[in-house]
């Protein structure tokens, strides 16, 4: 069968990042900026990152684990700022399904302005896009999925509001300076042994598709591009291009 390539504006490409930035605010958000901003560009300052630079978000749901990688200055290469724990999420290990299966979402993602969200009721909070393209092709189904505040969960994954004050800081910051986010959201670290001790016959061929991503990252230290392969209704990936650092 003749194999064709659908590649997406969900992470990492140059149409993403070149979308104008009209960035939604609220009294809450000008009060955080008040509080927060200051210690936070000092905090990536004493790791020599700035606020404003390109940002990568690494989930990982066994782990509980939120990591925020920065684009080191003039360097193509990310450098990991900081781990945040994830306050709770809901669902087991796997993708998402469907509406009201109360499943956080597993797959790549990709945050620009117009789903950032001031107003939450969680506090803050910005929505993953999810369905995705990916997502989309396979009849998955579910909306508003975010990584939000307040540490309840229905589907998203929740952060403390102290933490959720940084990522939407640093998420927004990266926005504004035109630079779309992508999320990748992972079951576990995707090395051989967590795939062995996590063994589930109905993800370890989408667990497997997910592995290239975090591969390609682990080896470059830069957010791989990402598609979609499709060979028929029922065969879809995501189609991983790994980005070299230039020399």
């Amino acid at each position: 069968m003749k194999r064709f390539y659908l590649y997406l504006c969900i992470l990492w490409l140059s149409a993403c990042a070149a979308q104008p930035a009209k960035l939604p605010t609220s009294e809450r958000l000008v009060g955080v900026k008040g509080m927060r901003t200051a210690s936070l560009r000092n905090a990536m300052l004493s790791q020599n990152l700035e606020l404003g630079s390109p940002v990568y978000l690494r989930l990982f749901k066994k782990e509980t684990l939120l990591e925020a990688w920065v684009k080191d200055g003039e360097d193509e290469q990310y450098s990991l700022f900081k781990k945040y724990p994830i306050c709770n999420y809901s669902g087991k290990l796997g993708p998402k399904l469907k509406e009201g299966d109360r499943q956080a979402p597993e797959g790549f993602y990709w945050v620009g302005a117009q789903q950032m969200n001031p107003w939450s009721q969680h506090h803050l909070s910005f929505d993953l896009g999810y369905p995705n393209a990916y997502d989309a092709a396979l009849g998955r189904t579910g909306s508003h999925l975010m990584v939000h505040g307040g540490c309840k969960s229905d589907g998203c994954y929740a952060l403390t509001d102290d933490v959720i004050e940084d990522v939407y800081l640093m998420v927004e910051a990266s926005i504004a300076n035109g630079h779309g986010v992508p999320v990748h959201i992972f079951p576990f670290r995707m090395n051989e042994s967590s795939l062995v001790l996590n063994q589930d016959a109905r993800w370890s061929g989408f667990w497997e598709n997910l592995k290239q991503g975090y591969d390609a990252f682990e080896e470059t230290h830069i957010p791989p591009q990402i598609g979609i392969e499709k060979e028929s209704f029922s065969t879809i990936s995501y189609l991983v291009s790994k980005q070299e650092p230039q020399i």
